[in-house]
């Protein structure tokens, strides 16, 4: 049964329609419909220079000014990608929006402190997560990049 739901999952995670379909609460105001723990990131394409959109799951709360968020297809996210070539972004949480934010690369120490302060504190999130990342990648041990959303002065408070 376990692992029925941990193939639907990775299923759920490589489609396009179900990962994108928050994308338009988002744009219309309605984030915090969805909780503090999701986000959405407005970010520029590396190749075409446009306005790309990703929602992504808080996995610490830095507040008043930061998030760090995970990269759960690792390092060929296209989102990822991006902001490593752009770092300059927009972030849309609760019921803040677009948000001018800079987007920086933990660290492998500082990202494996933070996943692991994330695994104490949602065991079985966590657990079902780690599951459909290894099922949606095929690696036995994929590598989450974590990125810290860091917004600019003077746009405090979600």
């Amino acid at each position: 049964m376990r692992e029925r739901v941990t193939a639907w999952g990775a299923k759920l995670l490589q489609s396009r329609a179900f990962v994108r379909a928050p994308i338009p609460l988002f744009r219309a105001g309605l984030g915090f419909l969805l909780g503090g723990r999701l986000l959405m990131l407005e970010h520029v394409g590396r190749t075409t220079g446009q306005a790309r959109y990703v929602v992504l799951e808080v996995v610490r709360d830095e507040a008043p000014d930061a998030v760090v968020v995970a990269s759960g297809f690792g390092r060929t996210s296209q989102w990822l990608r991006n902001v490593i070539a752009e770092p300059r972004c927009h972030v849309s949480i609760g019921r803040a929006r677009r948000r001018p934010a800079t987007a920086t690369v933990l660290g492998v120490e500082e990202g494996e402190t933070v996943l692991a302060d994330y695994r104490q504190a949602h065991p079985k999130s966590w657990e079902h997560l780690s599951a459909i990342m290894v099922e949606a990648t095929g690696e036995s041990d994929p590598q989450i990049p974590l990125v810290r959303l860091q917004w600019s002065a003077g746009h405090g408070s979600r």
